[in-house]
């Protein structure tokens, strides 16, 4: 979390690290017979550690596994939970419509195999932050059925004391990509219905293997890329398919007035070295004239 800041925005009060569609196979198969999502998700969480964030908590937005196989989640684990350990951080996971959901209660959660959708509600020290489960067993689209929006309408009706976070696999955003329309989260308005007007100050999602953004029912929605493969957007929209290549994930910063969600490549590529924690140890001495004159005045 942010420790110091120059500006008017005091530091974030909790932070997120979201990401998404790991898509594990097996005995760390190639994805398609193409892509190492095994050693996606492994380059990913090296770069999370990279960062020096000690986040309130780490989210994966579904898609954990590709085909639900018992062995990929028991490999998804050995890969994410000594990092959140070291990172002293829980882990959220959401299902995702590749997900399967008795294996998945099994493999990541320790419990007897049910088909009933994987939902949950974390108190991130007075952040809460809702698991929703839009999948539908035996269908790639997604759907929050009846029931489960009746439960999030109980859970919404007294406010947490900073707002609330929903995380679910299918974002209820249109998509420029005509293939995804097919897939999209059904029964939107009646969801609409149940969080507009709540506490609710924003959605993570993923599903679409690209970062974007919008908002549905007035709420912020933000979409974590893939770590496994994403879609090539240079392409005609009738034509996008994935590449590998530009996956990345989302650091998520929680301040009084407003929350941030800002892309991280997941890249090795050189980098330059004029700011440090010395720099910012410098900056913190001087007071803020002097920090404008020394680092925004422009030289004559």
């Amino acid at each position: 979390m942010q420790s110091v800041s120059f500006g008017r925005h005091a530091p974030a009060l909790r932070s997120i690290v979201h990401l998404s569609d790991t898509h594990l196979l097996a005995g760390d198969r190639r994805l398609g017979g193409a892509y190492d999502s095994t050693g996606g998700a492994a380059a990913a969480l090296a770069a999370i550690e990279r960062t020096g964030i000690r986040p309130d908590a780490l989210v994966v937005t579904g898609d954990l596994t590709d085909l639900g196989e018992p062995d990929a989640y028991r490999r998804l684990r050995e890969l994410v939970e000594p990092v959140a350990e070291r990172l002293g951080t829980p882990v959220v996971w959401v299902a995702g419509n590749h997900d399967e959901r008795p294996a998945m209660r099994e493999g990541l959660f320790d419990e007897p195999g049910s088909l009933e959708p994987i939902t949950a509600v974390h108190d991130l020290d007075g952040l809460r932050l809702i698991v929703l489960d839009s999948t539908v067993p035996g269908w790639h689209h997604g759907e929050i059925d009846a029931a489960q929006r009746e439960w999030l309408r109980g859970v919404l009706a007294e406010p947490a004391p900073l707002g609330t976070l929903l995380a679910l696999h299918h974002p209820p955003l249109p998509s420029h990509i005509p293939f995804f329309d097919i897939l999209e989260l059904r029964d939107q308005d009646a969801f609409a219905e149940i969080i507009g007007g709540t506490d609710v100050r924003g959605i993570l999602a993923g599903h679409l293997h690209y970062s974007t953004n919008g908002t549905f029912a007035g709420i912020p929605v933000s979409v974590a890329s893939a770590t496994c493969y994403t879609m090539n957007l240079q392409r005609p929209a009738t034509e996008v398919n994935g590449m590998d290549a530009a996956q990345s994930f989302h650091l998520v910063h929680v301040y009084d007035d407003t929350i941030t969600h800002t892309v991280v490549p997941v890249v090795d590529a050189p980098t330059g070295d004029y700011f440090s924690a010395e720099w910012v140890e410098k900056m913190a001495a001087l007071s803020p004239q002097e920090r404008l004159e020394a680092f925004s005045r422009k030289p004559s």
